[in-house]
């Protein structure tokens, strides 16, 4: 295979460091980096919120199916998807069959630590923030684990830490 004829997709939940450790691995591989909600948000010209207030959220999932699929026609990048990504069937099966995917499994409580100051997060505008942070990692944990060919479990590891144990595994694969 050759070294980069897949993608490289990050998968997790908000907070979990897709975007740190994606734009690192990018640079470090001299791959192109995608954002797939930072995308979204340059194709529509709108934020994700006003995409949730406007869409609501199956308007905002199809818009991201949509871009993992064009995503997934090009190869050679590393891709770190919106939280939700894996809640489509079609867009597990594309991330698998176009790339390696890396899941970025981080406790509650810690995803909680990161983004609590975060207001551009339309699924945490609740009364029990950390609540549904835990409701929604028990319902994607499992599509997380079918996506995933490699399951990390960071927790409170630096992102150098996290980059570096990657590396490792993606040298075995491709003998960087």
């Amino acid at each position: 295979m050759d070294k980069f004829s897949e993608n490289i997709y990050l998968v997790g939940l908000m907070g979990a460091g897709k975007t740190t450790i994606g734009r690192s691995l990018a640079k470090r591989l001299e791959l192109d980096f995608v954002d797939t909600d930072r995308e979204l948000e340059v194709r529509t010209g709108v934020s994700i919120p006003t995409i949730f207030e406007i869409e609501g959220e199956e308007g905002f999932r199809k818009r991201e199916s949509q871009l993992i699929l064009d995503i997934s026609e090009e190869k050679g990048r590393v891709v770190a998807t919106g939280g939700g990504g894996v809640l489509r069937e079609e867009n597990r099966r594309s991330m698998r069959a176009s790339g390696f995917v890396v899941y970025l499994n981080v406790p509650p409580r810690i995803l909680w630590e990161r983004t609590r100051h975060d207001r551009n997060r339309p699924l945490l505008q609740v009364a029990d923030p950390p609540a549904k942070l835990t409701q929604i990692l028990v319902t994607r944990d499992p599509l997380y684990r079918e996506a995933a060919h490699l399951v990390m479990n960071t927790g409170h590891a630096a992102p150098h830490e996290v980059l570096q144990h990657l590396l490792g595994e993606l040298s075995a694969r491709w003998k960087l």
